[in-house]
């Protein structure tokens, strides 16, 4: 179990250091900054002195090493759009997108398992053929086609949600929180559901497939040779090694939302890190666009780990082979 959690740390590592290769690279080829602080009518002096006083007069890998330690610090500098510490910004926003994504996630879990538990035990039934006609629909639309259908459905035809905004939040020291609010659930329903459809339908026709192949194994036979009755072969037995391969799949995709939130946050001005993103990227806001690019490799080294963790904890065949080959 250690040598498996080291091995994956070292992966971790190599590939942190690769993303922040690669956006440390924005700095080199992506505009000057010191044109961006400055302005165009600098002087050839001023540029000089400022480009001192940032450290680009070093050499190349001096200069990434650097950045790698105020990386690993979490400091990427100041935002050239805002003038504020990107780390500040980083810190406004993240629990935005992190709660829309956390509903979201859960909206997909809570009703993507059982539809596609129900629609592999009860095929041809007409609920299950329009779960799987509402799942290709779910699959084919564009997110943001989505979200503009249920502002134009429940914000301008019913008026039951608002269509932009967070709502109320409430501060717990630098965590602001519209989960602890009625209008901050009242906000957050319309782009956890946009974010949610598609996650939703790939784990409904994922627990689908993977609970009909599972049905068709030979325990399964054999317990029903035993006298177990249904409920105990589909929830005891099939469900349970059907949810596997879902551990791996959710888990990624939570890591998904986070990461791609940056069209529902855009729809409905939502003030997470991928409008902040968005904002950066008109502007060639440098900083703010590489400390995204970290902060999602990041958070999806850590899914990653925490799924394979879960799924060598769920599957005994994983540590049965483990300790053979050790």
């Amino acid at each position: 179990m250690f040598a498996f959690i080291l091995r994956r740390l070292i992966q971790a590592v190599i590939v942190m250091v690769v993303v922040a290769f690669i956006a440390f690279m924005l700095f080199q080829y992506v505009g000057d900054p010191v044109v961006f602080l400055l302005g165009q009518d600098a002087k050839p002096d001023q540029i000089a002195q400022m480009r001192v006083d940032l450290g680009l007069d070093k050499p190349f890998f001096v200069q990434f090493w650097h950045f790698l330690l105020n990386a690993a610090q979490g400091e990427f500098g100041l935002s050239l759009r805002q003038g504020a510490k990107v780390s500040r910004l980083i810190v406004e926003r993240l629990p935005a997108t992190l709660e829309l994504a956390l509903v979201a996630a859960l909206l997909a879990v809570l009703l993507g398992i059982p539809m596609g538990v129900y629609v592999a035990l009860r095929r041809g039934t007409v609920m299950s053929q329009v779960f799987m006609t509402l799942s290709l629909l779910g699959v084919s639309l564009p997110t943001f086609l989505i979200g503009i259908l249920l502002i134009l459905g429940f914000a301008v035809g019913l008026h039951w949600f608002p269509s932009f905004g967070r709502g109320d939040v409430v501060m717990i020291g630098s965590w602001s929180s519209g989960l602890l609010t009625l209008k901050g659930w009242h906000h957050v329903v319309l782009p956890a559901v946009t974010l949610a459809i598609f996650q939703l339908t790939l784990i409904m026709r994922l627990v689908r497939s993977e609970m009909l192949e599972v049905l068709r194994t030979d325990y399964i036979k054999f317990a029903r040779a035993r006298g177990l009755s249904n409920r105990a072969i589909h929830f005891g037995h099939a469900l349970k090694n059907t949810l596997v391969p879902v551990i791996t799949i959710t888990g990624l995709q939570l890591g998904t939302l986070i990461a791609f939130s940056i069209i529902t946050e855009t729809v409905f001005q939502w003030p997470g890190l991928g409008l902040l993103f968005i904002q950066a990227v008109t502007f060639a806001d440098i900083p703010v666009m590489s400390a995204y690019l970290c902060l999602m490799a990041l958070i999806f080294v850590i899914i990653n780990l925490v799924v394979d963790l879960l799924y060598f904890a769920v599957d005994p065949r994983l540590r049965v082979g483990k300790a053979g080959g050790h």
